[in-house]
């Protein structure tokens, strides 16, 4: 009875929280003097309102400060994104020349044999199936079954003779439409 009796002593009290190191789980520090399940009889627990009160760095973020994370997030996965969409197209373009580069090869493989390239309605399906009236033809020149497409899904466009050579292989771009510009821009195998 004596502990219940300076319990309910204010001066005791606070003599004996300063004496014991803070607990932070808010509950009474003489409760926890006892057994476990046992308290006195007549025991409340004192009704202090610093301890009801959230501490300062146990509180949540506010709405405001929530928004302007994610404004920063945003605008950082713009930049960041924009030059990795950027780096993606290029990568296409480069893809696109070494292909137009495989082909020429095949297309050189093909006048090697054949004696000729293929013309313009023969097309680069000459290099995957036989041209009518060709006798020597000792394809498949072109290892996969079907035409090849540039990296954007379009169909390379060929024409034999062309204005600067025995040939010309064209992929169209992004667009898939001729000319353009940057990631539109036509890619030809005439082009250095």
């Amino acid at each position: 009875m004596l502990r219940f009796e300076s319990h309910r002593n204010e001066s005791s009290r606070s003599q004996y929280r300063r004496n014991e190191p803070r607990r932070e789980t808010g509950a009474c520090t003489l409760c926890s003097d006892f057994a476990e399940g046992v308290k006195p009889v007549g025991h409340t627990q004192p009704a202090n309102p610093r301890m009801l009160r959230v501490p300062r760095r146990a509180r949540g973020m506010t709405l405001i400060e929530i928004l302007v994370v994610l404004v920063l997030i945003g605008v950082v996965l713009g930049v960041v994104g924009g030059n990795f969409i950027q780096r993606g197209e290029k990568a296409k373009a480069d893809a696109a020349r070494v292909e137009i580069g495989q082909i020429g090869q095949t297309l050189d493989l093909y006048k090697l044999e054949i004696g000729r390239y293929p013309t313009t309605q023969e097309g680069l399906q000459a290099l995957i199936t036989a041209p009518t009236g060709v006798s020597n033809w000792n394809g498949p020149y072109w290892k996969r079954s079907s035409l090849p497409k540039d990296p954007w899904g379009n169909e390379y466009k060929y024409v034999s003779p062309a204005q600067n050579g025995p040939y010309e292989v064209t992929s169209l771009g992004a667009d898939g439409k001729e000319g353009g510009e940057g990631n539109n821009k036509d890619i030809s195998s005439s082009q250095p």
